[in-house]
């Protein structure tokens, strides 16, 4: 199991429960491979850091942004909390090697993939709520997002990912994405949504999210960097 002592000087977070902050880096597929672990996986810690980092942004957009509509600030959230926003999170304070993995996972390059990442860092929100509450939890994510937060502040547009690539396509290929849900896995009330994007019968990219406007955000930015590298893959 990952060394609680060392994650936490690496965070900067000092816990009142450290078995807290090492459930949030097991991994279903460690469980899967021993049973009889006296710990669970971080699934549940990541269903209530998704909550948590939804609301901080949510209660942040509302604040700093009263003039504009509930569409844009959804929006904006959706840019903040998408699942390659996390997982590039996660990469930066190196979750990563923290994770504790099943073998199989762990060979497979499981310490990369995005969506382990990107759940471990909500697992870590959800960790942080629990043992220090909503106002440690709202400082960690917000000193994560400085630049992020600081981009939107300063006007930098969002990207809408889905409308800038059906004007791509409109204006490349004469004709327009079709996204289309390939996979819907979990309970209903924590399910991640698998969306493809093609063109005719080509499949572009395919986007996961916990909900299906975010796994078609995703996809279409992922189609856009595939397509034209050049404009889109520094966003």
């Amino acid at each position: 199991m990952s060394n609680v002592h060392d994650i936490q000087s690496a965070l900067g977070i000092a816990f009142r429960n450290p078995s807290l902050l090492q459930q949030a880096f097991v991994h279903t597929s460690y469980i899967n491979e021993n049973p009889d672990a006296d710990i669970h996986d971080n699934q549940r810690m990541e269903f209530l850091g998704d909550a948590v980092l939804t609301m901080i942004f949510a209660e942040l957009l509302y604040k700093e942004f009263p003039d504009l509509p509930e569409g844009k600030l959804t929006e904006l959230r959706i840019s903040l909390i998408r699942q390659e926003k996390l997982a590039e999170k996660a990469s930066a304070l190196k979750l990563g090697d923290y994770m504790v993995l099943g073998k199989g996972e762990d060979s497979s390059g499981g310490r990369e993939k995005r969506n382990n990442l990107a759940d471990t860092f909500e697992a870590l929100i959800g960790a942080v709520y629990l043992d220090r509450g909503i106002g440690k939890a709202r400082e960690f994510v917000l000193s994560n997002y400085k630049k992020d937060i600081s981009a939107i502040k300063a006007g930098k547009p969002v990207l809408n990912y889905k409308a800038l690539l059906q004007e791509f396509t409109q204006a490349k290929f004469k004709t327009l994405p079709l996204y289309e849900i390939v996979e819907a896995t979990g309970p209903d009330h924590d399910k991640v949504f698998c969306v493809a994007v093609s063109l005719g019968e080509t499949v572009l990219a395919i986007g996961s999210g916990k909900t299906r406007k975010v796994a078609e955000s995703e996809a279409a930015h992922l189609a856009l960097e595939k397509l034209s590298p050049e404009v889109y893959g520094r966003y």
